[in-house]
């Protein structure tokens, strides 16, 4: 078990899927994305040609695991990377000199 009740299971699972680790790398270079700027970037960038019902749902998935955080501003919903689950995995299986 991680930080907000995340598992660790969670985290790899959501990380095996090559689409949403483009998402990850494309938040990492721009956080807080709307899903039409995430699905544009990704169509341009790395020539994914998920729906935008496919890529909701990788959100979902790094949602879950704690790997995206949302915030909702007026019909806009923001998306950005939260690194912390990785960080504990790190520090997990880190060893101390």
């Amino acid at each position: 078990m991680l930080a907000y009740g995340v598992r660790v299971g969670d985290v790899f699972k959501a990380l095996a899927d090559p689409t949403r680790r483009a998402i990850l790398d494309e938040l990492q270079e721009r956080s807080g994305q709307t899903l039409f700027e995430l699905i544009t970037r990704l169509i341009s960038r790395h020539g994914l040609t998920s729906t935008r019902q496919a890529v909701s749902q990788h959100l979902e998935v790094l949602e879950g695991a704690g790997l995206v955080r949302t915030r909702r501003e007026g019909r806009y919903k923001f998306h950005e990377l939260d690194t912390a689950p990785l960080r504990a995995i790190t520090d997990r299986w880190r060893i101390d000199p």
